[in-house]
């Protein structure tokens, strides 16, 4: 046990521990090991959990296989990002689509195993998408927008041949299998911890390993660091270079950026956009920044509560949003605008567009007066405490220009332990919230935010609209590209008239990385894929 490895290994361990207190390691990090740091971390290591928190996303990534991954590309600017338009094999080796595309055939890999040695097979894959429906919430959702909605449609051909069938054609099936949500669990593992109560071992799954990705979790202790070791005999892929990856939590922004500064880690994730754009400009560092895709940080107005019920308090708050300060004070540029379009042009058929106009208090002022509030009214504004380097400045800029037209505004600081749940009781009359699509599909941000069979936690406007319902789904099923289009038009169409939400900004997702740090990709989880990095 005394190998030269381990004892590698525990010094590090020993050094990284030491981040909490000291804004240096104590030894040097190794070019087989990547160490991250970050204020944020999982909840569960377990994605189908539907308490899990969107760090849970980055532990699957690593630890479990998807049937089938996406390609890559390179932006203008150098940037490698995956391709949404290409599908590749990851578990599954190769796949048949029926004519009519309602029958999927997977054929999985027959040299692929769990981390504990076990072989992968299509009874795990049934039994880890059968899980990901019973489990509810989130985790279903996500499945029913590939429409993956139940049991029945899943067969074990044979060992290694998975087979779904579809009552009807839907193109965002194959790009929802390469999620991190029907990723493929190790049944009989899983099944060996399941009770009466918990017949799918949710909890057991949420703090142990129970996948075949490329990286298994050696260790992790909640809230301070997660170790990842590099899984030798993984088949779905290519071999990760680096052997380790350690991901720990730091709160101290400051420290963060330190570290990353004096070269004592690797990368640095979550700092505030102040320190992305500082560090961008003096070159210390190299600052990667993506526009997150399909992403929106919005602001919306809950239709069924007073004054916003009212269409024309809706409008006229939207003229009395400081836009460009938003961008500037509280995002410090890294971000782009979703305001000041072409009020000569018709919305594009695509999803998010930007507002035809900016700030306009004057305008604002004679839209409340139309609305029968002459001398404004009270509200509350609420924002996700766990997001207040950006929310918080951004709400206080909105109170202060609300003001000018007579609207008094106190500001709410939901922790972000009940943000989600506050988020789900449609209470909140007025909310900064941002939804981003892991599908880069206009209909899909719809069906997340707008839907009203949903009952979307996203859709905190509270708005439904049973016309705007029957376009999305026609867009969704729409297998003719004329028919498509006219559904994508209709519903931007209908959400910005009605103007139950309004676009404030797509934010940047901003990793600074030591030079030497090589094969970043940008994934549409925002998240590091550590597969593919390395260390020059």
């Amino acid at each position: 046990m005394n190998h030269p490895e381990h004892r590698m290994a525990a010094a590090l361990l020993v050094a990284c521990t030491s981040l909490a207190g000291s804004p240096a390691l104590a030894q040097g990090v190794p070019k087989d090991t990547l160490v991250i740091v970050s204020e944020m971390g999982p909840n569960s290591l377990d994605t189908m959990v539907p308490t899990a928190n969107d760090h849970s996303r980055l532990v699957v990534w690593q630890t479990y296989d998807r049937l089938v991954s996406h390609g890559t590309k390179v932006l203008p600017d150098g940037t490698v990002t995956y391709d949404a338009s290409v599908i590749v094999p990851e578990l599954a080796e190769r796949w048949e689509i029926s004519a009519d595309k309602k029958t999927y055939t997977l054929f999985l890999r027959k040299n692929a195993t769990f981390h504990d040695g076990t072989p992968v097979t299509a009874k795990d894959v049934k039994w880890s998408f059968d899980r990901a429906i019973a489990a509810g919430g989130f985790p279903a959702v996500q499945m029913a927008a590939g429409s993956l909605v139940k049991p029945e449609q899943f067969t074990v051909v044979d060992t290694h041949t998975f087979k779904a069938t579809f009552d009807q054609p839907n193109k965002l099936t194959m790009p929802d299998l390469a999620v991190p949500v029907p990723v493929i669990v190790n049944s009989e593992l899983a099944k060996k911890h399941a009770t009466a109560a918990d017949p799918w071992a949710l909890e057991w799954v949420s703090r142990n390993d129970a996948g075949g990705g490329a990286y298994k979790v050696e260790s992790w202790t909640p809230g301070q660091q997660l170790v990842f070791a590099r899984f030798d005999a993984w088949k779905s892929g290519a071999l990760p270079k680096l052997k380790k990856v350690v991901y720990r939590q730091i709160a101290s922004p400051g420290t963060r950026r330190a570290l990353i500064e004096k070269g004592d880690v690797d990368m640095s994730v979550g700092l505030p956009p102040k320190d992305y754009a500082e560090l961008a400009k003096s070159g210390k560092v190299k600052v990667i920044g993506v526009p997150v895709q399909n992403d929106l940080v919005f602001l919306d107005m809950n239709v069924k509560m007073p004054p916003f019920d009212n269409p024309k308090v809706r409008e006229a708050i939207s003229y009395a949003i400081p836009y460009k300060e938003i961008l500037a004070t509280a995002l410090y540029g890294r971000a782009v605008p979703m305001f000041g379009g072409d009020p000569a042009k018709p919305y594009d058929p695509t999803w998010p567009v930007p507002i035809k106009h900016g700030t306009d208090l004057a305008k604002a002022k004679a839209l409340l007066a139309e609305a029968g509030f002459p001398n404004g009214f009270k509200t509350t504004l609420s924002f996700d405490l766990s997001e207040a380097t950006v929310r918080e400045p951004t709400a206080v800029l909105i109170q202060e220009s609300l003001k000018k037209i007579g609207v008094e505004v106190s500001i709410e600081k939901v922790p972000g332990s009940n943000w989600f749940a506050q988020m789900a009781s449609k209470s909140m009359p007025f909310v900064i919230a941002e939804f981003y699509g892991w599908l880069d599909y206009p209909e899909y941000h719809f069906f997340w935010t707008f839907h009203g069979g949903n009952n979307s936690v996203f859709n905190t406007a509270n708005y439904v609209n049973p016309t705007l319902d029957k376009w999305i789904d026609s867009a969704r099923f729409a297998t003719n590209d004329k028919v498509y289009k006219e559904g994508l038009q209709n519903m931007v169409n209908i959400v910005m008239t009605e103007l139950p939400r309004i676009p404030l900004y797509r934010k940047f997702a901003d990793y600074a990385v030591q030079p030497n740090v090589k094969g970043f990709e940008y994934w549409f989880h925002t998240h590091p894929d550590f597969r593919k990095m390395y260390k020059e």
